[in-house]
């Protein structure tokens, strides 16, 4: 096997051990949306970097870091359902990124490379990132789970259990933002958010613990990068499509088993 499928199927490996656990609670907490608020997002992210002449990750990272900010705040009011700040935010940051790039017509943006993403490109230093930024990621969860398992499972009961529910929340939404920023740039928004909400979805039907449930998502998106990857090098498939359509494929078969 190529040098190039190698680093490919290890980055792809390492980002479904990261998308795992944090899509569980994604899942729990009816946040499927938000990859998409953040896809959004990200193209005002480009427009702002190349407005102020920075990085188009650090533009990014930024507007997705605010944006959860922002989620938070709105959602801490209690005024309007998740899912409809989500979409009030996603339309509006999608049209300001629009307004600001049409302010620059020269500039040449690949939004199509932030969206797909092209995990066959993936170099030594992508893995660097996506192994040392996700490691961190999975250690701040990890610190993070007693207290957010609580407050997903009753909001009251965490705070007469003496959990900082506001604090957890925003630390929960700046990390998936961070996550979600980082590896998008690797191997594309809709792969990640493909890998946080299928393979969680999948192992939700076959898992009786929130742990096993985590792991097991994290299993479960390991073997639709092992699969798609294999797909792509035998039937010259389109890499990212192949592993979102084996990862479908494994919800299926997860519904078919919970028939039984």
């Amino acid at each position: 096997m190529d040098d190039f499928m190698l680093r490919a199927l290890a980055g792809g490996l390492g980002v479904a051990l990261v998308a795992g656990p944090y899509g569980s609670f994604i899942v729990w907490r009816r946040l499927a949306y938000f990859g998409d608020t953040l896809a959004h997002a990200a193209l005002l992210g480009i427009a702002g970097a190349l407005f102020f002449d920075l990085a188009p990750l650090a533009g990014v990272t930024s507007v997705c870091l605010l944006l959860a900010l922002l989620l938070f705040l709105l959602q801490r009011q209690g005024r309007l359902a998740g899912d409809t700040l989500l979409g009030i935010l996603s339309h509006t940051a999608l049209a300001l990124g629009l307004v600001v790039l049409s302010f620059m017509e020269e500039v040449r943006v690949d939004l199509l490379g932030y969206l797909f993403g092209d995990i066959l490109a993936t170099s030594g230093r992508d893995l660097w990132w996506i192994y040392l930024g996700g490691g961190t990621a999975l250690l701040l969860l990890w610190r993070l789970w007693r207290p957010l398992l609580c407050l997903t499972a009753d909001e009251d009961l965490a705070r007469v259990e003496g959990v900082r529910v506001d604090l957890v929340k925003a630390l929960f939404l700046l990390m998936l933002a961070l996550v979600v920023a980082i590896l998008m740039k690797i191997v594309g928004l809709i792969l990640v958010t493909a890998l946080l909400i299928i393979p969680a979805a999948a192992a939700r039907q076959w898992t009786a613990s929130p742990e096993s449930m985590g792991a097991a998502a994290s299993v479960i998106g390991m073997l639709a990068v092992a699969g798609g990857l294999t797909a792509s090098w035998h039937w010259d498939t389109p890499a990212g499509p192949s592993i979102v359509l084996t990862a479908g494929g494994l919800f299926l078969l997860s519904l078919l088993r919970r028939r039984r």
